[in-house]
């Protein structure tokens, strides 16, 4: 049955790599224990909150993950969209996890981390585990009980969780972590990609049964496209050619800006991979090929392998792509949160996420261009630790993503990186 997720409420409702970890993880390396996350630091101690660089970011990056761990994140871990009936996204846990590991908290690293293994576990009829994977869906169910609602599983979660383990096995000096990343990768590629007729590999955003449109199609997301986590993985887990990955994603996103007057990315797109053509998704399909709150992810995860690994196609792709949303924040002083293929407004509304994942991009194209975002439309919606609303679970990550200073870069982490004591 075709898995329907990630479909955005605009209204109501990366960290991706380091050096080899090698040279991180050396044998002289003191351990941690084996049940929380190497707290070497004191566990719940605000004061230990800190990026590793030094930004006018600092201040409201650290405010902000305090009220959003207080707003968002239970004592047992589990991460709550409250825009959504108070559901649980596997997205939602690894963001959590992405950003304890950049903010340095890795008490609450730990315990958004166990809630997922624990409560996202994809079993089979006997309540025994399928794989590693997440599923993507938990919440209230009809009969009032709580679980899983939806066990298929998202890509994108399952590559940020496992980009938020290798880089808190670096940060907190815990194999453990990496060990248990190296595990989840195997399902990643094993489920999450695809062997195209060329021999090069392809990422799917989850069960390739869930997302073939019709025989001969699948559907493909491009913000799951997330090359500088690739990078990473390729470093720990030479069994599988994850620069394949890469190579085929770039070149999607090069061919996507084909079949868009605007030359923007879509949410959503259905690929051939006989031919290698994609199309847009029918109209009256759930899954859209619009530009929109999928797509906005582009911009951060291209602008963060163009700044950590001077990856010339992300630099070139962030060159050519950007100057359609320049010529209209120019020409009207805002940018719709939807728009179609053609370039026609779906929407008239704004939305602070679209702003904050266009932002990275902006500061190595048009740093001027990024500074009037900022000023204009990010800055006025903040306040008292939350963009919006305390109720915007998704315009929280994205914003904080989005103003997470490029240079909070693994090299960075490494010389953060903090050790247990003997």
């Amino acid at each position: 049955m075709m898995r329907l997720f990630h479909l955005r409420r605009p209204q109501t409702r990366l960290l991706l790599s380091l050096l080899p970890i090698a040279l991180v993880l050396m044998a002289a390396a003191p351990s941690c224990t084996a049940q929380t996350a190497c707290a070497c630091l004191k566990s719940g101690d605000d004061s230990a909150l800190a990026l590793p660089v030094s930004s006018p970011q600092n201040d409201l990056l650290i405010e902000s993950w305090q009220a959003y761990r207080d707003r968002f994140i239970q004592t047992d871990g589990r991460v709550i969209d409250r825009e959504d009936s108070d559901r649980t996204v596997s997205e939602g846990q690894a963001y959590a996890m992405l950003r304890a590991v950049a903010i340095n908290d890795p008490a609450t690293f730990d315990r958004t981390y166990s809630w997922a293994k624990n409560n996202l576990a994809r079993v089979n009829d006997a309540g025994e585990p399928t794989d590693l994977l997440w599923a993507w869906k938990w919440g209230q169910r009809p009969d009032n009980s709580w679980g899983t609602l939806d066990a298929n599983f998202a890509t994108d979660a399952d590559i940020d969780a496992a980009t938020a383990l290798v880089l808190a096995a670096q940060r907190w000096s815990c194999p453990q972590y990496l060990d248990e990343a190296r595990a989840l990768l195997a399902d990643i590629w094993e489920y999450g990609t695809v062997a195209l007729p060329d021999g090069t590999r392809q990422l799917i955003p989850g069960p390739a049964e869930a997302f073939r449109l019709e025989p001969g199609q699948i559907i493909l997301n491009p913000s799951y496209f997330a090359p500088a986590s690739f990078r990473l993985f390729a470093q720990i887990d030479p069994d599988h050619d994850w620069n394949s990955l890469i190579d085929s994603g770039y070149t999607m996103l090069n061919d996507l800006a084909d079949i868009s007057s605007t030359g923007l990315p879509p949410d959503w797109i259905a690929y051939n991979p006989t031919t290698g053509t994609y199309r847009q998704l029918p109209l009256d399909y759930p899954l859209q090929s619009r530009y929109s709150f999928d797509a906005f992810r582009v911009w951060w995860r291209i602008a963060q392998d163009a700044a950590w690994f001077d990856e010339p196609r992300a630099q070139a792709y962030l060159e050519a792509r950007t100057p359609e949303l320049i010529r209209r924040w120019q020409q009207n002083g805002r940018l719709p949160a939807r728009l179609t293929l053609d370039g026609g407004a779906e929407a008239s509304f704004e939305a602070t996420a679209h702003y904050a994942m266009l932002y990275p991009a902006l500061l190595r194209v048009d740093a001027a261009i990024a500074d009037d975002i900022l000023r204009q439309k990010l800055q006025p919606v903040y306040k008292d630790g939350f963009w919006d609303s305390d109720t915007a679970y998704y315009t929280q990550n994205l914003a904080w993503f989005g103003l997470l200073p490029l240079d909070v870069s693994p090299d960075r982490l490494k010389a953060a990186a903090s050790h247990c004591p003997p």
